[in-house]
């Protein structure tokens, strides 16, 4: 498991933004990057080569009518 404090100071790389811990991975906050980087014997591995893509419909937390950015069309 991932420590409360280092979590706390970890940023995707890729975009600078907080990420979250869902499962076994760490996931970008950031709705336009969604990078997610495996965590392997409880190591975070933050290389943007070694992270996996989002599927474009798992970016899209926003309802119809809006951007990748969250704004309103």
């Amino acid at each position: 498991m991932i420590d409360e404090r280092l979590l706390e100071i970890l940023v995707c790389p890729a975009c600078r933004t907080k990420v979250r811990l869902e499962g076994e991975r760490l996931v970008c906050r950031n709705p336009a990057c969604g990078l997610r980087y495996p965590i392997r014997d409880d190591i975070p591995v933050m290389l943007i080569p070694e992270a996996e893509k989002p599927e474009k419909a798992e970016r899209r937390d926003q309802g119809p009518g809006t951007t990748d950015q969250g704004k309103e069309t």
